[in-house]
């Protein structure tokens, strides 16, 4: 009996046929293998503006193996668009939404599987999330990315153009040269180029298992891209029909390996939470320890912005992902047993994947660009719990200086726009978490424009919110416990001492401990900033960041 039968078979479901009828379906349709295509679409931005014109190939995928497919779409937020704004508050949010609009769809209508189509940075994440949940037959498939754009010769990414905003608006550009870039940065649909959030989450859609190999990395105007709707359609069916799930594919060691990849690639800092979130949906156990533990193993060897050189179009022309992969399976630090959507191991997936490098978008394996992960988490009494430092996007491991302290993204704006932030300084944004916020924005407006005023190498930057996959710099973020939940950055002040470093892993006030102790007993709570809707909602449920900002 297929999953769809309770639903669409029998005398009693008549009517319900009847309304399938009134869509043009027959009854053989009706018979086949309902299957639900999630695409994350909308026009609020370029990176999911083709994702419908995708779900069309994977529908005939889907038919050409004698499945009945069926549309939806899910919520997106731009990153891009909201940072910045209050609007960013939405951004991890929408991660949640997303696993829940499959999961309702996908239920309310009894599908028997489905495939989905992500694009901007929370829609990879909370579809895997849905898959991990609801452990039904599926796949998904990332959309794309833009391809680089170019400014007087120059390759460059949205993320140039968001540290140009800093440049302009203290002389240090023209206006001529700004509108240019502006122009120039983001020329097609798709995600944004750089290795941020986006092409990260992608990278972890081929590692994790979920998606077919090698279809993360071609752009999204590629006519690749088509072929592979088409074949995830395809896919779905092999996966409905010979029972494969998402947790015969999801193991601790296929985190273990996503993880490798992350480190390897000095991906974004947001793959962290999402990691641990879609551990969390398949009843796993994950932990920051993990993610240091492999850190401290694993080399990085991949050029791309924001720390590197190069784009997601660059590493699709050398292979992809599967090339990666490949050079850490060869190394033993892939575990390439692990099953795929494919039905075959990582390590089948790879035997016919050549190794060639171009332009150095992957070093040498024995010249890595640093001999650990690209992120390293730091622990000490300012983050018991744990934050995330992307050292492979900073120049400067260790910091040491005087606090100077905000509640909230706008107020520190302000202060680096009025010039009161001095090299040397430690800025501590707080009430900014996932509960605090309440969302844990983003904060790539902020560190853009420190780089911008050029104290990108002298000014530290910690918070319980997070940061853009395009930050650099010496900025640790997911500051736990976060300052709502009493965390030591709660009681931070104006002129405190603190340490950041990033070698040893550690991050700690250098405050008494009996001041410290003092302090946080009388600290008192602050409200909820929203009183209703989403964001209140949201603030009541969440977990800590160390948790994957989960909602329970």
């Amino acid at each position: 009996m297929k999953r769809s039968d309770t639903t669409y078979a029998g005398p009693e479901r008549s009517p319900n046929r009847a309304f399938m009828k009134a869509m043009g379906l027959n009854d053989s349709d009706l018979k086949n293998y309902m299957v639900g295509v999630a695409a994350a679409w909308n026009e609020a931005g370029p990176c999911n503006i083709h994702v419908l014109s995708l779900a069309n190939h994977t529908k005939e995928g889907i038919r050409s193996k004698s499945g009945t497919p069926r549309v939806f779409t899910t919520p997106v937020v731009i990153d891009g668009i909201a940072m910045g704004t209050e609007g960013m508050k939405y951004s991890l949010v929408s991660r949640e939404l997303i696993a829940n609009t499959i999961e309702l769809t996908v239920n309310a209508h009894g599908y028997d599987g489905f495939a989905a189509l992500s694009g901007c940075d929370k829609t990879s994440p909370g579809m895997m999330m849905a898959m991990a949940r609801m452990n039904i037959p599926s796949i998904v498939m990332y959309s794309g990315t833009t391809l680089p754009g170019y400014f007087k010769g120059k390759q460059i990414a949205v993320g140039d153009l968001f540290e140009a905003v800093g440049a302009y608006m203290n002389g240090k550009m023209t206006e001529q040269d700004f509108k240019l870039m502006e122009d120039n940065a983001i020329p097609t649909a798709g995600a944004c180029g750089g290795l941020y959030t986006a092409n990260t989450m992608a990278m972890m859609t081929e590692v994790l298992g979920l998606a077919l190999p090698g279809s993360a990395s071609p752009p999204a105007v590629d006519g690749a891209k088509q072929k592979y709707a088409y074949q995830t359609g395809e896919a779905v069916m092999h996966l409905i029909e010979n029972g494969l799930k998402p947790r015969d594919i999801l193991t601790e060691e296929s985190f273990y390996n996503a993880i490798t990849v992350l480190m390897a690639s000095g991906g974004s800092t947001n793959a962290v939470l999402h990691l641990l979130a879609i551990a969390h949906e398949a009843g796993l156990k994950l932990s920051l320890d993990d993610f240091d533990r492999i850190s401290r193993k694993v080399p990085e060897i991949v050029n791309m912005k924001p720390s590197g050189e190069y784009v997601m179009a660059d590493l699709n022309k050398i292979g992809g992902v599967p090339v990666l992969m490949k050079v850490l399976l060869e190394h033993g630090l892939l575990n390439g047993d692990q099953m795929t959507v494919t039905g075959k191991t990582i390590k089948e997936n790879l035997q016919d994947i050549k190794i060639y490098t171009q332009g150095n978008i992957i070093s040498e394996f024995d010249k890595p660009y640093s001999h650990d992960g690209g992120i390293n988490i730091l622990k000490g009494n300012l983050a018991t719990e744990g934050g995330v430092f992307k050292s492979s996007a900073s120049k400067v491991k260790y910091h040491k200086g005087p606090a100077k302290v905000f509640d909230s993204e706008e107020e520190t704006f302000r202060a680096i726009k009025d010039r009161k932030i001095k090299p040397g300084d430690t800025v501590v944004i707080r009430y900014e978490g996932p509960k605090g916020g309440p969302g844990m924005r983003e904060m790539l407006s902020v560190t853009s424009e420190l780089i911008g005023e050029g104290l990108g190498d002298s000014v530290a930057l910690i918070t319980d919110g997070r940061f853009s996959g395009a930050t650099r710099g010496i900025m640790i973020g997911h500051i736990a416990p976060e300052a709502m939940d009493g965390g030591a950055i709660a009681i931070v002040r104006d002129g405190d001492m603190i340490e950041i470093d990033g070698p040893n892993r550690k991050i700690n006030l250098l405050v008494d401990e009996d001041e410290i102790k003092n302090r946080l007993k009388e600290w008192k709570k602050p409200e909820i900033r929203y009183k209703t809707g989403l964001l209140n909602q949201y603030a009541k449920l969440v977990t800590s960041s160390s948790m994957g900002a989960v909602m329970e």
